[in-house]
């Protein structure tokens, strides 16, 4: 499997940054599904994707995030999600072909948007079956491997994950740790890796991506275990922030770069950017890890230092001794 050799081969790997962001930036119109450019505009989508392998990226991931039922249909597109998939990683695959370099197509597998029941209306056999309909799309395609990512429930997780496996993909899994040190959800980073416990097969990695800050989410990287598994950092580019129209991030090519020595020491072994992250941040960072030598592990001390304060610190302790319950925040 492509993704164990080049981890065996490399030790710690490249992946890409942002899709939405970049995709706005070429020219997608605000409101508008992005997996539906993989049938309308495909040369723009393989143009996004080209400009991660040109940056030196070991894993680019496809764009097909909201590729559920449940996410197209907010843009009719509901029927046509196994083939957007589909076409989302037949894209990807034509640009890895013509790079002529051996790059891990990721099968992005975003949530659905959707509460599972007893909080919401989605069964888990449904939730099973939207993910089983878009990783057939992804496998039709040529994906390597599903990358399941930005998840707050265990739950949801596992959904996906057992759609992979039932159509023949190793699988990824990410959660955002974006609410006190846990998911929205509640689950904490140290009981991430349990999440695959009760599956047929083993993740091939597991780790953190989105979320509120590089701090934030190296914090938790730190609380994973990282010794005995394939771990991955995929942190925002610095802290958006709303100016005029458009959302910016605050992070410099300098600052990206900082967070790959601290993600690498850390102990993460496949190290990107998310939301923000450009072309010219992965060419910072590539450059980073190229020249990377291992270090001892940071404090969360030195990851403030380098990369700034946490924007979400873990909750305290209340009296008992117990964490405080995070409460779930407004999104802006």
């Amino acid at each position: 499997m492509l993704l164990k050799e080049l981890l065996d081969e490399k030790g710690v790997l490249l992946a890409d940054g942002a899709t939405g962001t970049n995709m706005f930036e070429m020219g997608l119109p605000a409101g508008h599904a992005p997996e539906d450019w993989n049938a309308a505009e495909p040369e723009n989508v393989k143009a996004h994707y080209r400009t991660f392998v040109e940056a030196g990226s070991d894993i680019i991931l496809t764009n097909t995030f909201g590729g559920t039922l449940y996410r197209l249909k907010l843009h009719d597109l509901q029927d046509r999600a196994e083939e957007l998939n589909r076409l989302g990683a037949e894209l990807a695959c034509e640009v890895v072909a013509e790079s002529g370099r051996r790059i891990v197509v990721a099968g992005s597998m975003g949530p659905t948007g959707e509460l599972l029941a007893p909080l919401g209306a989605m069964t888990y056999a449904d939730c099973a079956a939207a993910f089983t309909e878009q990783a057939r799309g992804l496998k039709a395609g040529g994906a390597d491997v599903a990358w399941i990512e930005t998840m707050s429930a265990a739950e949801e997780m596992q959904a996906a994950a057992e759609a992979a496996i039932s159509v023949g993909l190793p699988y990824v899994y990410t959660a955002s740790f974006d609410t006190a040190g846990r998911t929205m959800m509640g689950l904490q980073p140290e009981k991430l890796a349990d999440v695959q416990n009760t599956l047929a097969e083993p993740a091939v990695a597991f780790g953190a991506n989105c979320g509120v800050g590089a701090s934030d989410l190296l914090l938790a990287v730190l609380n994973m275990p990282t010794d005995d598994h394939v771990v991955v950092a995929k942190a925002n580019c610095g802290i958006p922030q709303v100016r005029g129209d458009k959302v910016e991030y605050t992070g410099t090519p300098e600052l990206m770069a900082a967070y790959v020595h601290l993600a690498a020491n850390a102990g993460a072994r496949i190290i990107g950017g998310c939301c923000g992250t450009s072309p010219e941040h992965v060419r910072a960072m590539r450059a980073a890890l190229d020249d990377w030598h291992r270090g001892e592990k940071p404090e969360l001390e030195d990851i403030v230092a380098e990369l700034g304060p946490l924007i979400a610190p873990p909750a305290a302790a209340n009296d008992s001794g117990r964490p405080e319950r995070p409460r779930r925040r407004r999104r802006a």
